[in-house]
């Protein structure tokens, strides 16, 4: 997606990042255009050789069985966002202008980072539950901000925003369906609450404002098992291909 906006002249002047959403995000903010798109690229095909959600299996069986509250540390994402930005590295340093989400737990809301450590807001917006810990920051901590913000269509608004790209996974794009395992029913409850906030925004949308849902062109079935298996990341360039090629004929459509 970003290729094709890149190679079709649009630039951000805000860039707004929910859980993986905000590692990519600050990416694109930190080097705007084709630099950024080939850096994150390169950086993606890191990630799956360094098999950062692998762990260790009989770790994560410890873990596991002893109640751990999640089964992975965050010091291999860290190590990579370290890699990707300086430890030192803050919000506001970033070429474009960025914020991300998290959710905070003390307070059951959530939080907008808009400056300060980079990589420690990373870590927030990406703790997904159960799989890493909740970040600590300033004494308060964090989860995924996919939990109470995964599209921040308001917040974009709310940031004078009259054009925005939305640039999502393609779950929008399949239909739901009754449940008939039981994986399926937790997916789906949470796709709902997802969704239904999501709609909600896009209804909500003040009059004149230019909105685009880019196409992944790789639609998510919620019959399909490849959610679960979230540490399988071998179909990374194909994914890639899809979305390129179908932004390029929605963005080509639209000129």
């Amino acid at each position: 997606m970003l290729r094709a906006l890149d190679e079709a002249g649009i630039k951000p002047d805000l860039v707004l990042g929910t859980s993986i959403g905000a590692f990519n995000g600050s990416v694109i903010a930190d080097q705007p255009g084709a630099v950024g798109v080939s850096r994150l690229a390169e950086l993606w095909v890191e990630i799956a050789e360094a098999d950062v959600l692998q762990g260790n299996r009989l770790d994560r069986f410890r873990k596991a069985i002893t109640l751990k509250p999640a089964l992975h540390d965050t010091s291999e994402m860290r190590r990579l966002l370290g890699h990707v930005h300086s430890g030192e590295r803050q919000i506001e340093d970033l070429q474009t202008r960025f914020q991300c989400v998290a959710a905070s737990i003390e307070r059951a809301a959530e939080h907008w980072f808009i400056k300060g450590p980079l990589i420690e807001a990373l870590l927030a917006s990406s703790a997904i539950p159960a799989l890493f810990p909740p970040v600590e920051i300033g004494g308060e901590h964090f989860y995924d901000g996919g939990l109470v913000n995964s599209v921040p269509l308001a917040r974009a608004v709310e940031l004078g925003a009259s054009t925005i790209y939305v640039l999502q996974v393609g779950r929008v794009e399949s239909q739901l369906r009754p449940p008939k395992r039981l994986y399926e029913a937790a997916l789906i409850s949470f796709e709902i609450a997802r969704r239904h906030r999501f709609t909600t925004a896009v209804d909500n949308l003040p009059h004149g404002i230019d909105l685009h849902l880019l196409p992944s062109g790789n639609p998510v079935a919620f019959d399909d098992s490849r959610q679960l298996r979230w540490r399988d990341v071998s179909s990374t360039e194909q994914l890639i291909e899809g979305a390129y090629r179908a932004s390029t004929d929605y963005l080509e459509a639209r000129a």
